[in-house]
């Protein structure tokens, strides 16, 4: 456990939310964008945030481009640009329980990810992922913030296919849940408050619209969310350490196989 940097006999798991030093209690000074120790709080620096803390989110471009690309094709193929039609590209990668399980399509639980049944679809899902990514991917690291997305896109499968095994289910949403719960526990490891920096609010209204709006996986969000906060929790707690990073990737690529390997056996239920 580390120690307030001015009372070193004091245990402490917060840090200042701009210079990143280890406060104890006595030394905490609460603001709207987290703690911040007794120097901090005097000084009118730039604070550090989940954004300010590294390059550009070239990674979640990528993803972005990836699913537009994803989206294109199936659109030619069919889909339809409006979501009119399905398209063979949709009926044959979406996540479908019975063709996974009887079929041993094993490739849905992945594809899914990366196909959308409209436009409107699309462009929710990359302007969330567009925020969020731009927050979580300077604050893990470009191969981190990759592993957990894909961690979380499995996650969201397995969801999917305990809740909802008979319905053909496409969409990045799970991923980007994913990409929300990785955010929620780096705030949380850096000492920002969850309501006053919006992740919480926007957690409970994603997850509210979820439950209320007809055609939504909530089975696809809650294990998305749920794969991604636990993996960035992860990440956080042992990602400094020295040589973490194999073991990182080591473990995700575990992980995401037993995830698999659970979407492949919950695929069958009806």
């Amino acid at each position: 456990m580390a120690v307030c940097y001015r009372h070193p006999g004091r245990e402490t798991g917060v840090s200042c939310s701009s210079c990143g030093r280890q406060i104890c209690p006595q030394c905490m000074t609460p603001t709207s964008v987290g703690m911040r120790c007794p120097e901090c709080s005097r000084q009118k620096t730039q604070v550090r945030t989940l954004r300010s803390l590294g390059a550009d989110p070239v990674a979640t471009y990528a993803l972005i481009a990836m699913n537009v690309l994803v989206y294109v094709g199936s659109t030619v193929a069919g889909g339809g640009l409006a979501g009119r039609g399905r398209g063979d590209i949709i009926v044959k990668g979406g996540l479908f329980g019975p063709a996974i399980h009887d079929g041993h399509e094993y490739w849905r639980i992945l594809t899914s990810g990366f196909l959308h049944a409209g436009l409107l679809h699309l462009a929710f899902n990359m302007f969330f992922l567009y925020i969020l990514g731009g927050m979580l991917e300077p604050a893990l690291g470009r191969g981190r913030f990759v592993a957990l997305y894909f961690v979380s896109l499995i996650g969201g499968s397995l969801g999917a296919l305990l809740i909802t095994p008979t319905a053909l289910t496409v969409g990045a949403s799970g991923a980007c849940f994913g990409v929300l719960g990785g955010a929620i526990a780096v705030a949380m490891d850096r000492g920002i408050p969850i309501m006053q920096s919006g992740l919480g609010t926007t957690a409970i209204l994603n997850l509210g619209l979820s439950i209320a709006l007809p055609g939504i996986s909530i089975g696809g969000h809650v294990g998305g969310l749920i794969t991604g906060f636990l993996a960035g929790a992860a990440m956080v707690r042992f990602g400094d350490r020295r040589g973490a990073a194999p073991v990182i990737y080591a473990a995700s690529v575990v992980i995401g196989l037993a995830l698999f390997a659970g979407a492949v056996a919950v695929s069958g239920r009806t």
